[in-house]
């Protein structure tokens, strides 16, 4: 996964990133901004438009104790928000070196009450026969070095010329594409922290036999595939910094992630549903590009790591899938929740080390070369809530009506914001990207 959306998994933010024009690159910038930099161009007004449309007028919840965010008083000690800093660099509060560059926002935690976190439980057989099906035998499973040359046979060196040779005449911003994707693979011990802070679900031995614990586990095995192939093909390309992508991966583990789920299984296998589907999507058009600049190696890397993304979006759309049916209620006003907050890409804290809006600038180039764009976010909202049959949802409380109203009137409203910014969309500027050396990249 690339929780997307790094998320992605692997992918970019659609209100806050790839609607977005681009601010320096080496600016200094508050805690706010690091997460949701500002700027002033007509791309980033539409952004802002949709944004307010997406964020607006927050629904109360029952069952995720919304409304207890503005009034701390009503919420129990398990589910305080906590703050993990201002990000100020002024000389009053400068930041301890521990305290990740890229910080999360306030964070709220454990809002799934009691009975809730019983559903989970109550669905562990089901689970075992429904969602482990999607995993793979180790012994069946393709490994990365499938597709890298052997360094164990005498044609090792050769192996490896003809792979730069292959890799030589493709564009810098195709690699910014292909680096970005494996960065937010590469990030894998955060998302597996993320399943693990789950109320009901965590694996709460590392080596618990529930189905929730056994998904996770080897759901990580599996992704952890896709980072080591991508990266060692990189690494022998010759096309980029390693050094500098390195410290990226570093920043990004370091920093973690904040898809705002609070503890709830709800809101993340929503997340993971969006973001798994985003990542295939991402992955299958980065291997079409490479197919188009003549790199067919790397066109069948990128549609082998699709596939995985592909089988496990299977397994978390039809976890959400049982729980419309055992709590419909429930369950839509969670995906009202995470519309409203947007589904945030699971590296948004990335940073390496100079550029504080790399995020940002990466986030851009993959949506100018059409390897995920707001389109793309607007397909997998309409796939998932025709998937999910939320508009023929019944017996749904007065809130429940509400949020499935909202759900199934966004996507036309975000198809029609994103296609007046791409109207309206400014020449995009040229970089000089740490990724590849800094080399001059447009946006």
């Amino acid at each position: 996964m690339s929780i997307t959306f790094p998320y992605t998994k692997t992918h970019p933010e659609f209100a806050q990133n790839h609607l977005r024009g681009v601010s320096s690159s080496k600016r200094k910038i508050s805690n706010q901004e690091a997460t949701h930099p500002v700027g002033k161009s007509t791309k980033e007004q539409m952004a802002a438009q949709l944004s307010t449309f997406l964020t607006s007028k927050p629904m109360k919840s029952p069952s995720f104790n919304l409304s207890s965010i503005a009034n701390p008083s009503q919420r129990s000690p398990k589910s305080m928000s906590s703050n993990l800093g201002s990000g100020s660099t002024s000389k009053e509060n400068v930041k301890k070196p521990s305290v990740p560059r890229m910080e999360a926002r306030v964070q709220v935690t454990h809002s799934m009450p009691p009975e809730k976190i019983e559903i989970f439980k109550s669905m562990e057989d089901w689970a075992e026969k429904n969602v482990l099906v999607h995993l793979t035998p180790v012994e069946n499973c393709w490994q990365p070095q499938d597709f890298l040359p052997d360094a164990t046979s005498d044609g090792f060196e050769e192996q490896v010329r003809e792979l730069r040779e292959r890799a030589r005449d493709i564009p810098d911003d195709y690699f910014v594409a292909l680096v970005g994707s494996m960065i937010t693979e590469e990030a894998l011990p955060t998302y597996q922290t993320m399943l693990n802070t789950l109320d009901g679900v965590r694996d709460e031995t590392a080596s618990s036999l529930t189905p929730w614990a056994i998904w996770t586990r080897a759901w990580t095995a599996e992704e952890n595939r896709h980072g080591d192939l991508l990266n060692k093909y990189l690494y022998l390309s010759g096309r980029v910094d390693m050094k500098r992508i390195e410290k990226t991966i570093q920043y990004l583990i370091g920093a973690g992630m904040d898809p705002r789920t609070e503890n709830s299984p709800y809101l993340f296998f929503i997340y993971t549903s969006f973001q798994e589907r985003a990542t295939s999507i991402s992955h299958g058009n980065t291997g079409r590009l490479a197919k188009a600049h003549g790199e067919m190696k790397l066109a069948q890397i990128c549609g082998m790591i699709a596939s995985d993304e592909k089988r496990h979006e299977a397994a978390y759309t039809k976890i959400m899938e049982k729980l419309f049916e055992i709590d419909p209620d429930g369950t839509v006003l969670a995906l009202a929740d995470m519309m409203r907050k947007r589904i945030t890409m699971p590296a948004h804290l990335m940073y390496d080390g100079c550029d504080d809006n790399i995020f940002s600038h990466y986030s851009a180039v993959v949506q100018r070369l059409g390897v995920y764009t707001a389109k793309d976010y607007a397909d997998v909202l309409e796939f998932l809530v025709r998937r999910w049959k939320v508009e023929n949802l019944t017996g749904l409380s007065a809130e429940g009506r509400r949020a499935q109203d909202y759900v199934c009137g966004l996507v036309p409203k975000v198809r029609r914001l994103e296609e007046r910014a791409s109207e309206r969309a400014e020449e995009a500027l040229t970089i000089p990207f740490g990724w590849v050396s800094d080399r001059q990249v447009k946006l």
